[in-house]
C-alpha cells in the first residue's frame, strides 16, 4: 500500500475514532485498522501495569488476554527502549517469547512493534503487529510510530480503567 493510500485510509479511520465508540470498539477499530494499513495478520495491544510491572493486551486477536514481564519479549524489549523494533525472523531472535505461539498455536514469521506513550509523554504500552507478508520494513516503523501516536489517548483510557474487564 502506497503512503497516499494509508494516510488517506487514516484519515477514514480518524473520523470513525471522533466519533466516541465504545472503547472496546474503538480498540477493535484500531487493531483493524491497523492490520489494514500496514498488511498485517494480527494486531495485540498491550497496556502496562507499573505497579505488577506486567505488559496485557486490552485486545489479541484470535486469543484470550496475554500477559507477559514487563522486561519479556519484544514488546517488554519496545518498553525498555521506547522505540520501534522489528523482527523478521524471531525465531532466531533471543527477544522473541516462543512460549506464546506454543500456547496459542499461532506460528509468528514477523513481528513489528511501537511504543505508545501518554499524553505526558510517558510510555503506556506497546502496539505489535504480527505477520506481514514479506516482512515488515522500516517505513512501517516509522508509520507505526505515527499510528501510536494517534491512538495513544484511547489507549491512556484503557489504561485507567485496567482490567476492570476482565
Amino acid at each position: 500500500m502506497d503512503n497516499s493510500s494509508r494516510y488517506a485510509k487514516l484519515t477514514e479511520f480518524g473520523k470513525k475514532l471522533m466519533g466516541r465508540p465504545a472503547l472496546n470498539d474503538g480498540l477493535l477499530l484500531i487493531s483493524k485498522t491497523a492490520k489494514d494499513l500496514l498488511q498485517a495478520d494480527r494486531c495485540s495491544i498491550y497496556i502496562l501495569d507499573k505497579e505488577k510491572n506486567e505488559l496485557w493486551t486490552t485486545l489479541a486477536d484470535g486469543v484470550k488476554r496475554i500477559r507477559i514481564s514487563a522486561d519479556e519479549g519484544l514488546a517488554g524489549y519496545t518498553l525498555k527502549e521506547k522505540k520501534p523494533i522489528i523482527s523478521n525472523d524471531p525465531y532466531n531472535d533471543v527477544r522473541f517469547l516462543k512460549e506464546i505461539d506454543h500456547k496459542t498455536g499461532y506460528v509468528t514469521r514477523s513481528i513489528a512493534t511501537a511504543p505508545v506513550f501518554s499524553s505526558t509523554r510517558k510510555i503506556i504500552g506497546v502496539l505489535q503487529l504480527l505477520n506481514k507478508e514479506g516482512g515488515f520494513t522500516k517505513d512501517d516503523s516509522k508509520f507505526m510510530i505515527f499510528f501510536s501516536h494517534y491512538i495513544s489517548s484511547y489507549l491512556e483510557l484503557a489504561a485507567m480503567f485496567g482490567d476492570e474487564n476482565e
